[in-house]
């Protein structure tokens, strides 16, 4: 169908511009706007108070959620999912095949998941199957060709993480200054962690560093764990401890560490053998952008238990809500 009326109720203020073309079966919630020269097919869903602009093409099989934003020259194919609060920029490609062959079609197409709140820069491609995480900022030309983490900024052919949001409009993540921290004097992050300076002494034979529990270390250690010969493309961490307490030295070369309280996220720079950082419970941390020769020293206050992992950001936000 085509003009100012939908297949939806007359009192749901649905705009249609009289050159877009809406099939019927098309489901359009209230309070949407579709311009010129757009077509939906029968199946498609798409939510309430969108702006869907000119040039677009939404297929059957795809669910559009509430106050999505959809600039002009985007195809969405079957198996799109795009959360609330998405936003694609003008001529973003989405795919569903990896393999695609004219007049040859798969069982199912892929399915590719926007998650809410994620932004979309103008001409990047997005490979079938993936799903980029809730509030995650994909960067304009990119190609991501996999997953992308919640709240991770990713750019580049193929896509890179470059840094984290914040919950600030429009900003990355804080960084925290290691220049701020002095020996005896932590530095609060957020959500408890905490950066530490430890002790420094120089001498031409080499320098040292260390620290004691009760004086230097915030809990008494029960195991440590290293990583080392991480790509610098990859991505550690993703995930918060129930009660484990973590202080994480890099000990050589550097990588940067993104904390979050599931309401805002700081970055710290690990760059220096002597600064470390204390990561509390119920906190969400990530580490990435490491150099090549990195080697992180991980001092745990428990032996190992599976258990007290949240590996999912989801259940994340769910458990700390409950614990407010």
């Amino acid at each position: 169908m085509s003009g100012n009326k939908s297949n939806a109720s007359p009192d749901t203020t649905l705009f249609v511009h009289k050159q877009a073309i809406v099939e019927p079966g098309a489901q359009i919630g209230k309070h949407t706007r579709v311009w010129a020269f757009t077509h939906i097919l029968p199946g498609a869903v798409i939510g309430e108070d969108c702006n869907v602009c000119d040039h677009v093409f939404v297929e059957n099989d795809v669910v559009v959620g509430d106050r999505v934003t959809i600039k002009c020259g985007v195809q969405l194919w079957d198996g799109v999912r795009l959360e609330d609060d998405v936003f694609v920029g003008p001529n973003v490609t989405f795919t569903n095949d990896r393999f695609p062959r004219s007049k040859q079609y798969p069982d199912a197409f892929l399915k590719t998941i926007i998650r809410k709140g994620a932004s979309i820069g103008a001409n990047a491609t997005i490979l079938p199957g993936i799903e980029i995480g809730q509030n995650a900022m994909v960067g304009a030309g990119a190609v991501v060709t996999r997953n992308v983490p919640p709240n991770a900024i990713v750019t580049g052919n193929p896509a890179r993480i470059r840094g984290y949001t914040s919950t600030v409009e429009r900003e990355p993540a804080k960084v925290v200054s290691s220049a701020q921290a002095e020996p005896g004097k932590p530095v609060e992050i957020i959500g408890g962690a905490r950066l530490y300076q430890m002790p420094r002494v120089l001498d031409m034979r080499g320098d040292l560093s260390a620290g004691e529990y009760g004086k230097d270390l915030p809990f008494l250690p029960h195991r440590y764990f290293l990583v080392y010969n991480v790509p610098s493309k990859e991505v550690r961490g993703e995930h918060a401890h129930k009660t484990l307490h973590q202080f994480l030295i890099c000990v050589r070369g550097s990588c940067s560490v993104v904390v979050d309280d599931g309401s805002d996220r700081r970055e710290v720079v690990l760059d220096d053998p002597t600064l470390g950082i204390h990561l509390p419970p119920m906190v969400w941390a990530t580490q990435y952008n490491y150099t090549t020769d990195a080697l992180l020293l991980v001092l745990a206050s428990a032996p190992y238990d599976a258990d007290d992992y949240i590996r999912n950001y989801d259940a994340y936000i769910t458990l700390k809500a409950q614990s407010i």
